[in-house]
């Protein structure tokens, strides 16, 4: 029996935040590749130190819905879920590379399969692609277009502006846009000054964070010069000093994402039959392409 747990931050101040797990836990259970799927949080409820032992799957495969390598993947989770003998070099990761980890979980006494992030695995290239088709309504959008690839950035973390960069070097190899940056909210270079990082007259701004709330919907319009107020909304696409910037929203919302949480339940040994292209068809259908 093979069970699917989701675990992702949660909010209790923004009801929106957890619309995201609870979207690609519903995709995934539909396929049927799972027995069942569960969905735990750090601010909500099935709190990450309970949601195993609502689990009755003999194989566990627990998938963080995070962007980066860094304190809530390697300590919170890990030390909520009581994993014995967790250590960060389980993974043997430089940051970019955990892969799974297969630890006794101690409060159900069963081996769980601890994966790695969602934001740092290769197939989250495609869902920043797939999220720059969705917002410009382009299939092939690319030619003639710049593409921003955003990050929070934090010194106190290299790992956090890793995946931003790792996912654009990613895109730019491919020669589909015509400009592809990585920026940042909190290190430079800044997405404040976006226009002055591209010469392409349309610029594609993809967020890389897993839910729409407080950085998504406001900081970064309004730095960007979208609005000067969020609440007075913003057109799509919206010209600032000249560029028209189309502002895709958090990358965590496109409905690809259940695609790079079953890759990573894959990497770590479960059987998924035909549930990966299962996955991109009705995701696919669900964005209109």
């Amino acid at each position: 029996m093979q069970s699917l747990v989701i675990v992702a931050h949660g909010s209790h101040l923004n009801p929106e935040s957890s619309a995201p797990t609870y979207d690609h836990a519903d995709t995934i259970r539909a396929t049927g590749a799972f027995d069942e799927v569960r969905t735990g949080f750090w601010k909500e409820e099935p709190h990450f130190r309970e949601v195993l032992r609502t689990v009755e799957g003999d194989e566990v495969y627990v998938v963080p819905l995070f962007i980066s390598e860094g304190y809530f993947t390697e300590q919170v989770i890990p030390r909520e879920l009581r994993l014995a003998g967790w250590d960060v070099s389980e993974w043997d990761s430089d940051g970019l590379s955990a892969d799974q980890a297969t630890l006794v979980a101690e409060d159900i006494d069963r081996e769980v399969h601890y994966c790695g992030p969602v934001g740092t695995h290769r197939a989250m290239t495609d869902v920043i692609v797939r999220r720059a088709e969705s917002v410009t309504n382009d299939a092939d959008v690319g030619e003639g277009f710049g593409l921003a690839v955003v990050g929070h950035g934090t010194e106190r973390n290299e790992n956090s502006a890793k995946a931003i960069e790792y996912h654009a070097d990613r895109i730019a190899e491919r020669d589909r846009f015509d400009e592809v940056k990585a920026l940042y909210m909190d290190e430079d270079p800044e997405v404040d000054d976006l226009p002055e990082h591209f010469e392409s007259d349309d610029v594609v701004l993809v967020p890389l964070f897993i839910a729409d709330g407080y950085h998504t919907q406001e900081d970064i319009p309004e730095d960007v010069g979208l609005c000067e107020d969020h609440t007075e909304g913003y057109d799509v696409p919206e010209t600032v000093d000249g560029t028209r910037i189309w502002y895709a929203g958090a990358v965590g919302t496109e409905p690809l994402m259940a695609d790079v949480v079953l890759e990573r339940a894959a990497d770590a040994g479960a059987d998924l039959g035909s549930a990966l292209d299962d996955v991109r068809e009705t995701t696919r259908v669900a964005t209109g392409d």
